[in-house]
């Protein structure tokens, strides 16, 4: 019989090098030539003129963060939703209470102004 900690080792050997041998074998074959010309900033040809460090508003992150929290809970709802009928009334309940608490922090998030693109 084999040891079941066998598994685990192997899970954590497997992915411990599936990063970093793709890592290593890139660092062997990459060329080797800097110049001036290759290790210079790129933005997009055009040399900056003045400050080139621009603070952007939290509020633009803050409404990413909300898109992104509602479309993967979206992405939940869709196994729920085809298999409505032949789910029982607990699930159908614990799915409309996920619902509800859905609506609750899109309206949470509407008063608050989160979704306002100012």
């Amino acid at each position: 019989m084999q040891n079941p900690w066998m598994y685990i080792g192997l899970f954590l050997l497997v992915g411990v090098l599936i990063p970093i041998i793709p890592i290593a074998f890139s660092a062997l074959v990459a060329p080797k030539k800097p110049n001036p010309i290759k290790q210079s900033t790129y933005e997009c040809g055009i040399e900056t003129v003045g400050e080139s460090w621009v603070q952007f508003k939290a509020q633009y992150y803050i409404f990413a963060l909300v898109f992104l929290i509602f479309d993967v809970e979206t992405v939940f709802l869709f196994p729920w939703a085809l298999a409505l009928n032949a789910l029982p009334f607990f699930a159908v309940a614990e799915g409309v209470l996920f619902i509800l608490i859905l609506m609750a922090g899109l309206s949470f998030a509407w008063r608050k102004g989160m979704l306002e693109w100012v």
